[in-house]
């Protein structure tokens, strides 16, 4: 029996798909997990009533999240995913054939049952891979006991900051964090809509550019989540924003990546570029530049 499922990104909007199909629910000790049908983006699952992945469009996310980061590295061997539990970030880290190891630290192993069970499109079978480490627990706690490790990359894929996941959108677990990273590592994070979002994004960006000398943003239009979502890299050494087309284009070819849905070189630019619209939006947020 299909049923309205509504999202509600800030208190004054609402959307959603007005002929959702649950097949799927769980309730774990830190959250409910819920899989859907819908017409519009195919088999989906929410956190606590919010939106996570769709099969119809969590390439969007997942590319971008991983590939500008990745590529900005010249030789990535180690990531780190924190969250991830429906397998596509680590999915699209397999595809730079360099990386020697993947480890996803997600605190909910029912996110894994169930996203694995209904949403193969998602991870594609990235967590049977060798080169792909589950960790199921408290990623804060795998990050302090895996330093002095040395992870070229790190994804947060994790739920927004009022969540379980809000320790670890702090400063001081950036601090803890760098202490596994290598010189050259560079972190990628998703920030929230800039019209739903803003004071978010702005305190977002604040402790990242406490944290890291060189912090980018991108955005693109994601239907599951229903605007222009931000996302932003932070390194102290690599500037994704500064790669060229033509050292994008080499760095693809030789990682033998040309099978990629929503991320290419011509798009690269354009996430780096905010329209007028969104600098104002966020101006009233942040801070002047000293």
């Amino acid at each position: 029996m299909s049923a309205p499922l509504l999202f509600r990104p800030s208190p004054d909007a609402v959307y959603g798909f007005p002929h959702a199909k649950r097949v799927a629910h769980a309730d774990s000790p830190f959250q409910r997990i819920e899989v859907w049908d819908t017409p519009q983006l195919g088999r989906l699952f929410t956190l606590d009533g919010r939106p996570m992945a769709s099969a119809g469009d969590e390439f969007i996310y997942h590319e971008c999240m991983v590939h500008p980061a990745a590529l900005a590295h010249p030789s990535p061997q180690a990531a780190l995913v924190l969250g991830g539990g429906d397998g596509g970030a680590a999915r699209q880290l397999l595809r730079h054939a360099g990386i020697e190891r993947i480890v996803v630290a997600e605190l909910d192993a029912e996110v894994v049952r169930l996203t694995r069970e209904h949403l193969p499109e998602v991870h594609g079978g990235a967590f049977d891979n060798p080169r792909v480490q589950l960790v199921i627990g408290d990623a804060a706690h795998y990050v302090e006991a895996a330093a002095p490790a040395q992870f070229d990359l790190v994804v947060f894929d994790l739920t927004p900051p009022d969540s379980p996941a809000a320790g670890l959108y702090t400063q001081a677990f950036y601090q803890q964090l760098k202490r596994s990273m290598s010189p050259t590592a560079a972190v990628s994070v998703h920030l929230g809509s800039p019209y739903f979002h803003g004071e978010r994004i702005a305190r977002l960006l604040g402790d990242l550019r406490a944290a890291f000398a060189i912090v980018r943003t991108m955005s693109t239009f994601i239907p599951l989540y229903g605007s222009l979502w931000m996302m932003a890299t932070a390194s102290d050494t690599l500037d994704p924003a500064a790669l060229t087309a033509d050292t994008l284009a080499a760095r693809l070819a030789a990682r033998q990546i040309d099978d990629l849905m929503h991320y290419d070189t011509a798009t690269h630019a354009g996430l780096f570029s905010a329209s007028r619209s969104v600098r104002d939006k966020l101006s009233q947020f942040l801070k002047p530049a000293s």
